[in-house]
């Protein structure tokens, strides 16, 4: 057979053929795994949106694994619906932008000090390293970016906090660099956001995305900003490759048949 295929100018053709349908193949095999995948996450996110939220002390417990450097179960924790009582860090405040439709804005990350001694080896608040997490309040404007612009949302004193638990996100490729002595970012990435400062990014690398209700005083910042509805479309890209596979065979096929019909010399 390969000495055929070679006679007719086939073998090379052929075998890149059939390198370039194994490897469409596994791309679709790939995507159908991501399927499953994105399928159980979407099912798992509904299940934990809906669920009383639980204080976030014992969701980091239960998503913290043994070992001396802290260490994070993420797809346990991700879209944990979680209470926090506490008091914010408004001296603290970053803002990461994010356009809407409403035209630009910012959200507002405060970081949050936890009121509960059982928040995992730290200290009870008011310490400047007491047990605390970063919580995204929500999005203003870009005219209410100033928090002078919206005192009556500058909460003093215990606040009880209910939103999402997310990580830490540092963006892709393409993210800009952050700008801190503007308090300017671009990425919800807590080491970025923060550095060294406490460890936030190594201790307790997450973020809660505080519900919409109890709206927050004064309007601003507007919670809920957590989007739900993930893309899906693996299922698409599967058939796509696996179409390309088909068209590939195809073309090799017009290619090959005039040339296996054509006598041997």
């Amino acid at each position: 057979m390969l000495s055929t295929l070679k006679a007719r100018g086939l073998l090379w053709p052929a075998v890149m053929t059939v390198a370039g349908v194994a490897i469409l193949v596994s791309l679709g095999n790939w995507q159908l795994r991501r399927l499953a995948w994105k399928e159980g996450l979407i099912e798992a996110i509904a299940e934990r949106v809906k669920a009383p939220p639980v204080p976030v002390e014992d969701a980091l417990r239960r998503v913290r694994q043994a070992g001396l450097e802290p260490r994070w179960d993420f797809g346990a924790a991700e879209y944990l619906h979680v209470s926090a009582l506490g008091k914010f860090d408004h001296a603290r405040e970053r803002y990461v932008y994010e356009p809407r439709e409403q035209g630009p804005g910012w959200l507002v990350l405060t970081p949050l000090y936890l009121k509960s001694e059982a928040s995992i080896g730290y200290r009870a608040y008011p310490g400047p390293c007491a047990g605390r997490i970063v919580v995204n309040r929500g999005w203003v404007p870009d005219a209410l970016k100033d928090p002078a612009a919206r005192p009556a949302g500058q909460v003093a004193g215990d606040v009880q906090v209910v939103g999402l638990l997310r990580k830490s996100s540092p963006g892709g490729m393409f993210t800009p660099k952050g700008d801190p002595e503007r308090n300017i970012f671009y990425a919800r990435d807590v080491a970025e956001l923060y550095g060294p400062s406490c460890g936030y990014h190594k201790d307790r690398p997450f973020i809660i995305d505080a519900a919409a209700e109890p709206p927050n005083p004064g309007g601003w910042p507007n919670g809920g900003m957590t989007r739900l509805e993930l893309p899906n479309r693996h299922l698409e890209y599967a058939l796509t490759w696996y179409g390309l596979a088909l068209a590939l065979i195809g073309v090799f096929v017009v290619f090959a048949a005039p040339r296996w019909r054509r006598p041997v010399p």
